[in-house]
């Protein structure tokens, strides 16, 4: 199963979604805590939804806020700049909401599959961590920073 990330950061959104239907994403999953930022520009929520009809063959929209960090770990990143911290942090809140046994698994194995963040890079985001641990537990994942 391929598992594929992406960054709407730095990215046009010809290359944004010229990326998504060159992959064949079906699904998009928007693990930002504030899908709805005056920043996100055409990755606003509502808007995303709309043009993945209409510019993604139809890709569908999730947004899975149990994946993102919570608002105090972001804010404390911010300040400090500590990835590790942040890291740490995160895992032990992944840990905590049990993350991956609560997701359903088939879902992702369904439909070719993509978390979605603003960081324009996997390096220091969260969605990477995520994707890696989907990768540890469930078998045949391969991950796919786009």
């Amino acid at each position: 199963m391929n598992l594929y990330t992406i960054g709407f950061t730095k990215k046009s959104a010809e290359t944004f979604f010229n990326l998504l239907n060159e992959h064949g994403v079906q699904r998009l999953v928007d693990v930002r805590l504030n899908p709805f930022g005056q920043l996100a520009g055409f990755a606003k929520q509502d808007d995303l939804a709309y043009f993945l009809k209409n510019l993604a063959g139809g890709c569908e929209y999730v947004h899975m806020p149990l994946l993102a960090p919570t608002p105090e770990i972001l804010k404390d990143y911010r300040v400090d700049k500590d990835w590790e911290r942040y890291v740490r942090r995160f895992e032990a809140l992944m840990d905590e909401r049990d993350i991956p046994n609560v997701i359903d698994a088939d879902d992702f194995r369904q439909f070719a599959s993509c978390l979605l963040c603003s960081e324009a890079t996997a390096d220091q985001c969260h969605r990477r961590l995520v994707a890696e641990r989907f990768q540890q537990h469930w078998p045949g994942v391969k991950i796919i920073h786009l």
